[in-house]
């Protein structure tokens, strides 16, 4: 196995090379014909292919034992997800928040992960605007443009938490108004994972409850918030896999603490 140590560095290129030629110069310049819908509420840009274009070839070639799982590529044949149980694979969004970056706003960002046989090995995550680059490597620590990260969360008396609720059904809307949203304060989410992770390390929400899990939205995230000394996983604990990414939800939060006791209410809700 490559040293992850030394590979940080070159995918930390690679990922703001993809963002500086392949999306920033589509920032607020985008056209009608240069955005397409994908499903209701979620689009793609030319900006998301050249980047995983780009991203696809590089991260072949600098690990080239591995299989490269690029959202778009799957969203095209769904069967580029098999090696995600078997293989050493990349994995790849190539343009995170592309909802935020198709309507000229922030944020929106890169996320590159690396993952085995269903096991990350390897997360990153560039913010494309500010340039922040947030890395992780199993009992490596969490780490923000070169300095070891530990998670903080906001102090406040109701704790913060970041809850979307586009992906719920009606029922499940009314249970988190009644049963949730007495005992915290609601934000709205940022619609972008290289934004929600590093928000839950840096004081600014404490909670985050994410209903779909794909590894390309949440392998380098849920990696790095943990390193970091948060926690991330499962609603029944477990821990997250890119290979079971049609389980169910998923909780982050800035502190083992905090997400007990969030689980526990979940669970009180659904007894």
């Amino acid at each position: 196995m490559t040293d992850l140590a030394r590979l940080t560095p070159a995918v930390e290129a690679l990922m703001r090379q993809a963002s500086e030629q392949a999306i920033l110069p589509h920032y607020r310049t985008l056209s009608s014909d240069q955005i397409d819908a994908k499903a209701p509420d979620d689009v793609v840009t030319v900006a998301d292919k050249a980047s995983e274009a780009f991203l696809t070839e590089k991260l072949s070639a600098l690990l080239p034992d591995a299989v490269v799982v690029g959202e778009e590529a799957v969203f095209d044949d769904e069967n580029r997800m098999a090696p995600l149980k078997d293989s050493l694979c990349w994995i790849v969004d190539p343009l995170d928040g592309t909802n935020n970056f198709a309507a000229g706003k922030a944020p929106f960002g890169v996320l590159v992960a690396l993952a085995d046989k269903g096991e990350t090995l390897g997360g990153w995550i560039l913010d494309s605007l500010t340039g922040r680059f947030c890395s992780a490597t199993p009992g490596c620590g969490a780490w923000i443009d070169g300095e070891r990260v530990t998670a903080r969360t906001t102090g406040e008396a109701r704790p913060v938490a970041a809850i979307s609720t586009v992906f719920m059904d009606p029922t499940e809307r009314a249970e988190v108004s009644a049963h949730v949203a007495p005992h915290y304060t609601l934000v709205d989410i940022p619609r972008c994972a290289a934004e929600q992770y590093p928000r839950l390390m840096l004081g600014q929400n404490d909670i985050a409850v994410f209903n779909r899990t794909l590894p390309w939205d949440h392998a380098a995230g849920v990696l790095f918030l943990n390193e970091a000394g948060g926690k991330a996983a499962r609603e029944d604990g477990s821990a997250y896999r890119v290979d079971e990414y049609d389980r169910g939800g998923l909780i982050g939060a800035a502190s083992p603490r905090l997400w007990d006791d969030f689980a526990n209410l979940l669970a009180k809700r659904t007894a």
